[in-house]
């Protein structure tokens, strides 16, 4: 299992903190520093059950920057998918946290312990 994390979040904490007491067998991958490439990210989003504008962040600066509000521009559809996934590459920042890649091929954002509990028991 491998957990994607920003350690300035509280709810990366939280799942790092649950995951620990449970004797979960991880590796922490710190996506701000290590970045996941376009590839990784499509791989994860296919393991996720989701498109990239479902785990983008935007809220963040970038966010606004970019104006990933503003459907025009960023379609939320097949046409807009491969920029979505570039935008996530490019600014990691974007990405939401914290994700989960169980050992049996699923992925989830973990944002809850409920969520972190469906991980454990999917690995």
């Amino acid at each position: 299992m491998e957990i994607w994390i920003n350690p300035a979040c509280s709810k990366c904490r939280s799942a790092l903190t649950l995951l620990d007491a449970e004797g979960a067998d991880y590796t922490v991958r710190r996506y701000l520093e290590d970045v996941p490439t376009e590839a990784e990210i499509g791989e994860v989003l296919e393991r996720l059950g989701l498109e990239p504008w479902d785990i983008a962040r935007t809220q963040e600066p970038a966010a606004k920057e970019l104006d990933l509000k503003d459907r025009e521009a960023w379609p939320r559809d097949a046409s807009g998918r491969a920029r979505w996934i570039k935008a996530l590459a490019e600014h990691p920042k974007l990405i939401q946290r914290p994700i989960i890649t169980a050992d049996d091929g699923s992925a989830l954002v973990a944002r809850s312990e409920e969520a972190v509990r469906e991980a454990l028991g999917r690995s």
